[in-house]
């Protein structure tokens, strides 16, 4: 009896998801098995490359290939001349989310690269309450414990969950307005072929489910848990999701976890250091201004706030690479990708 698509496709996820415990480290990782990511795991099938794309010239990868640092380069290459042997135009690459040790792979086949913002994380082993820079969380945790807010780890299999999360998501995207749309690819999602290995941590006031978060696994250098998705009605006192994500810490700090990553914020803590010699000055330029007044693509600096509020360990950059130079064209087809425009 041949294999039906359901089992193909169980088969890919369990390979793509043996080749990131095994190669992965980037905190974001887990977004590598999203709905409608691509995934390809070359000749060898030793590593990964994911990818979607958008029309017949956009292609826009997430993070380097996830391989042995020997083969990153190699797994590179091939990826590239598969696209340039495909019918019709070849398209150009663009790679978001690269992290700094990767950069030279795309500097040196002549991609332009720039600092796209920085992720942060927080080491576990070290993290207190104590002192002045978490003086906010402190005082925005107990005001939610004095409304009444409370937190629970709950299933997001459980038919009665699912319906509550379905509707603070339908709740919180109406309160941005209906023009927005909610952001994909390079952010986490609740459902898709992730969902048996992330957890939820959902608040509740009055008996009423008034927001949640979920945490990815996160593998490499720096294992532990990634604060990935975050959902909050307006109804939610103040302090709501920091009691959330104070409640999430604190378990996972109990179960021996090093590290809790609070993932990438855009246009956020440049550097001039961090910015490679084959970066764009103009498009540096840019990426600065919108960190500065573009709310309507990105809220970059309440996110931020948020992040560094948690007295972070780790603060990194982040990158974006254009293969050919940036284009029009090409930044386009990264914000259709992402749902920012």
């Amino acid at each position: 009896m041949s294999a039906g698509p359901a089992s193909v496709a169980d088969r890919d996820v369990a390979r793509a998801l043996d080749l990131l415990r095994a190669h992965a480290d980037h905190p974001s990782a887990m977004l590598a098995l999203n709905r409608g990511t691509r995934r390809y795991t070359g000749l060898g099938g030793a590593g990964l490359v994911a990818y979607t794309r958008r029309g017949r010239r956009g292609v826009v990868q997430f993070a380097a290939p996830f391989a042995e640092p020997g083969e990153r380069g190699r797994l590179l290459d091939e990826f590239l001349r598969r696209l340039a042997a495909g019918p019709g135009p070849t398209p150009r690459l663009t790679a978001a989310q690269v992290g700094r040790a990767d950069v030279g792979l795309y500097a040196e086949r002549g991609f332009t690269v720039n600092q796209v913002g920085s992720t942060y994380g927080i080491d576990l082993g070290r993290f207190t309450l104590r002192g002045r820079q978490l003086a906010k969380v402190r005082q925005n945790v107990n005001r939610a414990r004095r409304d009444g807010v409370t937190v629970v780890e709950t299933d997001p299999g459980d038919p009665g969950d699912r319906r509550e999360l379905d509707a603070i998501d339908s709740e919180w995207l109406a309160a941005k307005g209906r023009h927005v749309k909610e952001l994909s690819f390079l952010i986490g999602e609740r459902g898709g072929p992730g969902a048996p290995l992330r957890r939820t941590f959902l608040a509740r006031h009055h008996g009423r489910t008034v927001g949640y978060i979920t945490y990815s696994p996160v593998w490499g250098s720096r294992p532990g848990w990634l604060y990935d998705l975050t959902r909050r009605s307006p109804r939610a006192p103040v302090g709501t999701v920091e009691l959330v994500n104070l409640t999430a810490l604190g378990r996972f700090q109990e179960e021996g976890a090093p590290w809790l990553h609070l993932g990438l914020t855009p246009f956020a803590d440049f550097d001039d250091r961090h910015e490679p010699a084959c970066a764009s000055r103009g498009l540096a330029r840019a990426l600065r201004l919108v960190g500065e007044h573009g709310r309507l693509v990105y809220p970059a600096r309440s996110q931020e706030a948020f992040k560094l509020k948690w007295a972070p360990h780790v603060i990194e950059p982040e990158y974006i690479a254009f293969q050919g130079g940036v284009r029009l064209s090409s930044v386009w087809h990264l914000l259709r990708t992402t749902g920012a425009v």
